[in-house]
């Protein structure tokens, strides 16, 4: 197969070596940060294909640079960082990685909920610094997390995993979406609206894509309609919570607690919220295992390579760009 290939960023393998296997020509920056406007633009002429991250913002501008390209291949499920209608219109194909983090996005959630509820960045720090005066009966009380209400936004892939380890815990489940889903209801999990999830969740876990209906879905007021001793957890996207109203709920204590994974200006957060002592603060670490990042690296280049054999991707995000078979086979 001919054909070049940029790769915005160091990744894992197998990704690279599967492009390289395949006979296409691949371009990788040799340093791990993210490129900038000007390398991005420069960096995508001429090229046949793009594997690119989260952090690149691929819109109307880049694709216009990439004048030629076929297909840009999103390694993260997520894709609001690609103008996927500028891509369609231009007949560009935009793929993602579902699936391939889930498991490991769950877990973290769980890692969160637990910590923040349990206090556990709270101890560590406490042991590290010499502070532990030693075991009292109303020493660093947290909340409870077996038995209590789990809350659900977006009834994806990740928050159904979530849900099914939150059966062990024998937690009450709710969850919101548009519309009943059979999985979730056969764990014993019951849809409500959003409003009655925040009333009534002690953990409120967001698994929503962000689109211009669900950025700042978690403002001032959803959090006012939260308990005052209720824990918010985000491993989706950080505008999906309006940051600031999320550290002056945290500084009053009108909500318990907060496990984040992302921010809503990453890599900053909103002035304060690294002083909140009731919130811990991960550096988007959902899918940082060897293993998940290796299968998003495969996925991904999986995706581009069927894309330039004139195949459908299997992950394809914008069907209507795709106008069928291009070669034989």
């Amino acid at each position: 197969m001919a054909g070049r290939v940029l790769i915005t960023r160091p990744i894992p393998e197998p990704g690279p070596d599967l492009l390289r296997e395949s006979g296409l020509d691949v371009e990788i920056p040799s340093e791990d940060r993210s490129l900038t406007r000007e390398e991005l633009l420069r960096s995508v002429r001429g090229r046949d294909g793009v594997l690119c991250l989260l952090t690149d913002q691929i819109d109307a501008e880049v694709l216009d640079a990439a004048s030629g390209c076929k297909v840009v291949a999103n390694m993260a499920v997520g894709y609001n960082n690609i103008d996927v209608a500028a891509a369609t219109s231009r007949g560009i194909l935009v793929t993602n990685t579902p699936g391939a983090l889930t498991e490991s996005t769950a877990d973290l959630t769980w890692a969160l909920i637990l910590a923040v509820a349990r206090r556990v960045v709270e101890g560590d720090e406490e042991m590290r610094t010499g502070r532990f005066p030693g075991w009292g009966p109303l020493h660093m009380l947290g909340g409870d997390v077996s038995g209590k209400t789990l809350g659900l936004v977006g009834p994806g892939r990740i928050a159904l995993a979530v849900a099914e380890r939150a059966v062990g815990f024998r937690m009450s489940i709710l969850y919101a979406g548009n519309r009943p889903n059979p999985a979730f209801d056969a764990i014993g999990a019951r849809l409500v609206d959003l409003d009655e999830l925040l009333a009534e969740s002690d953990f409120v876990s967001l698994h929503v894509p962000l689109t211009d209906r669900t950025r700042h879905l978690i403002d001032s007021r959803a959090l006012a309609k939260m308990k005052p001793t209720a824990y918010l957890i985000n491993t989706s996207r950080g505008p999906v919570v309006d940051e600031r109203a999320l550290v002056a709920a945290l500084d009053s204590r009108r909500i318990a607690g907060a496990g984040l994974d992302v921010y809503e200006d990453e890599p900053r957060m909103a002035p304060g919220l690294a002083g909140c002592r009731n919130a811990v603060l991960l550096p988007h670490l959902g899918s940082a295992t060897a293993g998940t990042r290796a299968a998003m690296s495969r996925q991904a280049a999986q995706n581009l390579l069927a894309a330039l054999a004139g195949r459908r991707p299997p992950d394809l995000v914008n069907p209507s760009a795709w106008s069928g078979p291009k070669v034989a086979g």
